[in-house]
């Protein structure tokens, strides 16, 4: 053990050592640190507050990363894992604050919690393709922007995105059902989010505080809904309920978000005007205009958004004094969104349109 040996500048691992143990360079002053290719393991707290550090190589054949191995590296910006790695403890690599990029190999390591948890600068990260679980914590006050998560992934755990207040864009894969207590709390930036058809719950305070969500979709496979999921979401203004109410659902879900409507698709069972505490409405097609002057474009055109798989009929008249709508088009949408387009238009003096569903 070196531990605290605050003039300490330079080491050399000679080949041959496979372990470096718990503590062992703890709160000394290395800027640069060379691993023999014979290491295999780095123990808990091996370089907990190692303030120099800047940038670290790890050997081909390294296994093990223990808890608080790299903790509060405050200097560390750069640091490449081989593929060989299986096992990356607690808070490995947590307070790194110059830590910008990350790549995790493939191989769906164990991955412990609170790994990069108050990496302030982590703005980019690899996940692999193969990672089941993004365990609790695990980006807790990270910088992150945007998130790729690998379709492997079933669970999203406690506190997971906590705080991240960059996080703009996320799509959650389809094998996820289940996203954790407080797993996106905070994450004030965060304006798209895709769930995935077979979710099933939203833990308590889950999108708490995400003061950037306009509108939400939320699949009929859900079937509960925690305490605060979505409190003090302020500017949300419409929850899409693809089916009937969820089966559980828990207190303040949506106190303090005071432009909110819930809408419903027009045949589930279960809806009242009021769903928990906040007033409800059909959930309807709607036109959006492709560009501000639709005039000039040929042929006419729009989109319709709505939920996946309804189908949705556009009709026509030309006057609404005393119109005569007639069917010109039939759609089942496949996403959310489809467009329309009129090749006709230019036929009539003036048209008009109206949607409905079969």
């Amino acid at each position: 053990m070196i531990d605290m040996c605050f003039a300490l500048t330079n080491v050399i691992i000679p080949e041959g050592v496979t372990n470096i143990g718990d503590e062992a360079f703890y709160l000394t002053y290395l800027p640069n640190i060379q691993f023999p290719k014979s290491l295999r393991r780095i123990g808990p707290s091996a370089f907990y507050w190692c303030l120099d550090l800047t940038n670290i190589i790890l050997p081909k054949g390294l296994t093990d990363i223990e808890s608080n191995a790299f903790y509060e590296c405050t200097q560390l910006s750069c640091a490449k894992l081989p593929n060989t790695v299986t096992n990356i403890g607690d808070f490995a690599f947590a307070y790194c604050t110059r830590l910008k990029d990350f790549m995790i190999p493939d191989g769906n390591p164990n991955i412990g919690s609170w790994v990069f948890s108050g990496c302030a600068n982590l703005t980019s990260v690899y996940l692999p393709c193969d990672l089941t679980v993004i365990p609790t914590g695990m980006f807790d006050g990270c910088g992150l922007t945007n998130v790729l998560l690998p379709n492997a992934l079933t669970s999203i755990q406690y506190g997971a995105f906590y705080g991240c207040a960059n996080l703009n864009n996320l799509i959650i894969p389809a094998g996820v059902t289940n996203i954790g207590d407080w797993a996106f709390i905070g994450c004030v930036g965060l304006t798209n989010l895709t769930f995935p058809q077979n979710l099933t719950s939203i833990g308590n305070g889950t999108f708490c505080g995400c003061f950037g969500l306009t509108n939400v979709v939320i699949p009929d496979s859900v079937t509960s809904i925690g305490d605060w999921a979505f409190e003090s979401c302020t500017n949300l203004q419409g929850a899409y309920f693809a089916g009937s109410p969820p089966t559980s659902v828990g207190t303040s879900v949506f106190d303090y978000d005071p432009e909110l409507t819930i809408y419903y698709l027009s045949d589930p069972q279960g809806w009242e005007s009021i769903f928990s505490g906040t007033p409800t409405a059909p959930w309807l097609p709607q036109a959006q205009t492709v560009t501000a002057n639709l005039g000039n474009q040929s042929p006419f055109a729009f989109n319709i958004n709505w939920a996946s798989g309804q189908t949705v009929v556009v009709e026509a008249a030309t006057n609404l004094a005393n119109p005569d709508w007639q069917p010109i088009w039939t759609n089942t949408l496949a996403t959310g969104s489809t467009n329309f387009s009129d090749p006709q238009w230019t036929n009539y003096p003036g048209r008009y349109y109206r949607l409905r569903s079969p």
